[in-house]
């Protein structure tokens, strides 16, 4: 039984605080996936595009803002550590904080219906090739930005449409209750 007032259970999931063993669990279980998903790996110039960020994605939709954020961060660290970190630690660290506002962004659109989780899967895609992709201004200029924009495009769309979709499959189930 939750042992959550009324009034704690009325609060945005950003400002729950209580780290239950469950939502570790949750949150290790889904950077294992996007450990998983930083192998997979979309052709592009930096090498670091993958399929890191869909569990952390679906976990922001499923289980919360936090988890989701922390999760997608670890996703793209990850994806990055595994060729080496291209951009230099920084970069990468500033584009896992990015990624990041787009998935608590992601939660809060796309937790407003179907039309709501299109608009997420659009915005959160937008966000990450032509927002994050900014990131790579200072390292290769324009050019860089410019070649990477299609690459960073596709695995946007791809992570947050396979979120999206596992979502939906999902969020009536007893999967998602607690």
């Amino acid at each position: 039984m939750d042992e959550r007032t009324t009034e704690e259970a009325d609060r945005p999931d950003i400002e729950n605080k209580s780290w239950s063993v469950r939502r570790v669990a949750i949150v290790a279980i889904f950077a294992a996936l996007s450990a998983v998903g930083a192998m997979i790996k979309i052709p592009s110039p930096i090498g670091s595009i993958g399929l890191d960020a869909c569990a952390g994605f679906f976990c922001a939709l499923a289980f919360g803002s936090v988890e989701g954020m922390i999760v997608v961060a670890i996703g793209h660290i990850l994806s990055a550590a595994v060729i080496g970190f291209p951009l230099t630690l920084p970069i990468h660290l500033a584009v896992a904080v990015t990624m990041a506002i787009w998935a608590l962004l992601f939660r809060i659109i796309g937790r407003r219906g179907t039309v709501g989780l299109v608009l997420a899967v659009i915005t959160a895609s937008l966000l990450n090739a032509f927002g994050s992709g900014l990131l790579l201004l200072p390292i290769g200029g324009v050019g860089l930005y410019v070649a990477n924009l299609l690459p960073l495009l596709v695995a946007s769309a791809a992570n947050t449409i396979l979120a999206a979709v596992a979502y939906s499959a999902v969020k009536g189930s007893k999967l998602l209750n607690k």
